[in-house]
């Protein structure tokens, strides 16, 4: 929600050109809460507000607007004053945001920035999407291997000004090769030993991530060593840059929504949901529901084949949808269950064995008790009680089969290296329907025949 408390105010020191007043509102709060009394404004109007604020303070409170306005307004002022901006950004949160602007604006804003600033976003860009590379912001402290205590404190004060973060120290030889890894604490605790240099002092065993490494793959080493950063290597072990905390945030986030949409049979949005075009968000979901029509058009061939039981005995087409739902709502919950523990690195490959006996005895367990309601139900329907057993049977053989294919179909998809959240709910509820109408019908025959 907008918060309009200062939005009156804002207004009439802009249209009086308050300068003091503006600086001091530009300086006094938090920036994050300084965007947030800004957000009714106009893109023009919070762009012409932040030019109150210092280089340094105008990046920051711009990072907290949302992508989708920075780069609205990246694209609308001038190319000098959005060059003076870009400079002072986070060096990944610069090229993440000059990759989603046409190349022209690009080009102009480019040459407008120092040499080394300019190198390093051209060098950034060309890392591959979703790699440690198009991750990794190259504000790391940096440290020569053979200070001192005293001397690494002097010389990181001198860089700390442009480092993203502190808390780790990377201890690095004469040709950038990363060494060990010192943590700020760990350097002003050896302040007592003055002489004691970060080759002594550094932890040697450092968790990297590779600079072509797939983003998923490093923010599970994040999560599983609880790292506030990473730092990121070429294949000759030099130091190129760190990934930090809130980018693997962003990566968890982004991978988990994607997999959700994917559990619901839509393609990933590339935006959100309220911003994206109304063609592309139906086409990315109305590709998949047409596929899934086609695989429901098999079920409705499946009752026709099975036309001549059905008039035979009519009432077994009552519980057509009983049978359905239950074998889809059990396979359904079976592949979300697994899906996610998948993603959450709880289960892998190797597991499958215990995976299914569990999927096994559950089903038999939630089978069992759907069949005594089933078979309560269908005692008063059916012509006689030995007619009835016909529900029971079915619900437990349709739930047994609709947990084992949920769990199944997943554990499949990831051993022929495709994303598991592909087999998604309606796909393994289409599959178990068929599978259902199948098992009912061949179940009436048994029992109806004798």
């Amino acid at each position: 929600m907008t918060n309009t408390l200062f939005l009156p105010e804002l207004r009439e020191m802009l249209a009086d050109n308050n300068r003091a007043e503006l600086e001091e509102f530009c300086t006094t709060l938090n920036a994050g809460r300084t965007a947030e009394f800004m957000e009714g404004l106009s893109d023009a109007e919070v762009w012409q507000v932040l030019q109150f604020a210092q280089p340094e303070r105008r990046s920051e409170i711009f990072g907290y607007f949302d992508e989708e306005r920075q780069l609205s307004m990246l694209a609308q002022q001038p190319t000098d004053e959005v060059a003076e901006l870009v400079e002072e950004l986070a060096a990944d949160d610069r090229v993440d945001l000059l990759q989603q602007l046409d190349d022209e604006h690009v080009d102009t804003i480019l040459p407008l920035l120092p040499v080394e600033e300019r190198r390093d976003i051209q060098r950034l860009r060309s890392y591959a999407e979703g790699t440690a590379g198009s991750l990794m912001t190259t504000e790391v402290a940096k440290l020569a291997d053979r200070l001192t205590a005293r001397e690494a404190l002097e010389e990181l004060s001198r860089q700390a000004s442009e480092l993203e973060t502190i808390y780790y120290l990377y201890v690095v030889d004469d040709d950038n090769h990363l060494r060990g890894i010192v943590s700020t604490r760990q350097l002003v605790s050896s302040l007592a030993q003055p002489h004691r240099t970060l080759r002594e002092m550094m932890e040697t065993d450092v968790v990297v991530a590779m600079v072509d490494e797939d983003q998923e793959s490093v923010a599970e080493k994040v999560e599983h060593f609880n790292l506030l950063a990473i730092p990121v290597l070429d294949s000759g072990r030099q130091l190129l840059g760190i990934i930090t905390h809130d980018d693997v945030i962003d990566v968890v986030r982004e991978e988990l929504t994607e997999d959700a949409q994917r559990i619901a049979a839509v393609t990933p949005l590339e935006r959100d949901f309220l911003r994206i075009g109304l063609v592309t968000l139906s086409w990315k979901r109305g590709i998949w529901l047409t596929i899934l029509f086609f695989a429901a058009l098999l079920t409705a061939f499946a009752l026709r084949h099975y036309e001549l039981e059905l008039e035979t005995y009519a009432w077994l087409v009552w519980f057509i949808p009983l049978i359905i739902s239950a074998g889809g709502n059990s396979g359904s919950q079976s592949a979300t269950l697994v899906i996610t523990a998948m993603t959450g690195g709880e289960i892998e490959l190797r597991d499958w064995r215990t995976v299914l006996m569990r999927e096994s005895v559950v089903s038999l367990m939630l089978g069992g008790f759907i069949a005594v309601i089933g078979y309560a139900v269908a005692f008063f329907i059916a012509p006689s009680p030995s007619d009835a057993l016909v529900i029971p049977l079915t619900l437990l053989a349709v739930m047994i089969t609709g947990c084992l294919c949920g769990a199944t179909l997943p554990l499949v998809f990831k051993r022929l290296g495709l994303d598991p959240a592909l087999m998604s709910n309606p796909f393994v509820a289409g599959i178990v329907d068929i599978m259902g109408i199948v098992i009912y019908i061949n179940v009436a025959r048994m029992i109806l025949s004798n």
